[in-house]
């Protein structure tokens, strides 16, 4: 720790604030990602399989908003402004010093803030950021925001790739938090004394490089089949699975009015 009594607070705490940060970015910031994209790809086998992933996420009722907000929300909040006043106070030396490191130094920097741009963009067009009908009614507002709908999954989703620009912004902020993930998994091993020999280093890029290409072709081709779905076929699966919630009082009729879009609605999304 840093003594001087004129340094910043970052300066005079880095060695611990810089493990915190790293180890922030494994747990849960990045097993939650990980998690989220092979739930995202079970639409790969199909959008029933989407949708009954979905219902149990949703199963937790009033408990969700606490899972995200405590597991997932703050946590990310936490990286990245951390990580922007890491940013701040170092410079990258890529001029200077062009090779391999210094390049994976600089990538992981511009990777991290394509990526925090686009998750507060990713929350915001899917959900809308916050729930309270004021917002939802006069801000976040269809087709611009808040277009996904969890009792309408697939079809929602689909319905919400249109286009070229948003898939394109999609994959390039997808490939951005891959990047910066698994390069941070290799940069937290040198943090944290898990490889510090060269042979180790470089077992732990092939490994590292290894997962981010898996977990890249993962979400990509997630994003190629979400893109694609027949939503009028997604519908009636979404409709038959929800018919039989309800029957069975799983879910309440208030409920499904608030976590769907009916068929008019997503016609008209469509044509928007």
């Amino acid at each position: 720790m840093n003594t001087d009594p004129s340094a910043s607070f970052l300066a005079r705490h880095e060695f611990f604030i810089r493990r915190l940060h790293s180890l922030c970015g494994l747990v849960p910031v990045g097993a939650y990602m990980v998690i989220h994209l092979v739930t995202n790809a079970s639409v790969l086998d199909s959008p029933a399989t989407y949708q009954r992933l979905v219902y149990q996420i949703h199963g937790l009722g009033r408990l969700l908003p606490f899972v995200e907000w405590t597991l997932i929300f703050i946590p990310i909040l936490f990286h990245a402004l951390l990580g922007i006043a890491i940013i701040r106070g170092g410079l990258s030396n890529l001029g200077h010093y062009p090779h391999a490191s210094n390049l994976r130094y600089t990538l992981q920097r511009a990777t991290g803030m394509i990526a925090f741009a686009f998750i507060m963009w990713h929350v915001f067009h899917l959900h809308g950021w916050f729930h309270f009908d004021a917002w939802l009614s006069h801000v976040a507002k269809p087709p611009w925001a808040a277009q996904f709908r969890p009792f309408n999954a697939t079809s929602s989703l689909t319905v919400a790739m249109q286009g070229v620009v948003v898939p394109t912004l999609y994959a390039v902020g997808m490939l951005s938090c891959v990047f910066h993930l698994a390069n941070g998994m290799w940069t937290m091993g040198i943090t944290w004394g898990v490889w510090v020999t060269p042979s180790a280093q470089r077992r732990a890029s092939w490994f590292c490089l290894a997962f981010g290409l898996g977990l890249a072709a993962v979400g990509l081709s997630t994003l190629v089949v979400a893109k694609n779905v027949n939503v009028d076929d997604a519908i009636e699966s979404e409709q038959k699975m929800l018919d039989a919630k309800l029957n069975s009082d799983e879910i309440q009729p208030g409920d499904a009015a608030h976590k769907r879009w009916s068929r008019e609605e997503l016609r008209a999304l469509r044509e928007d």
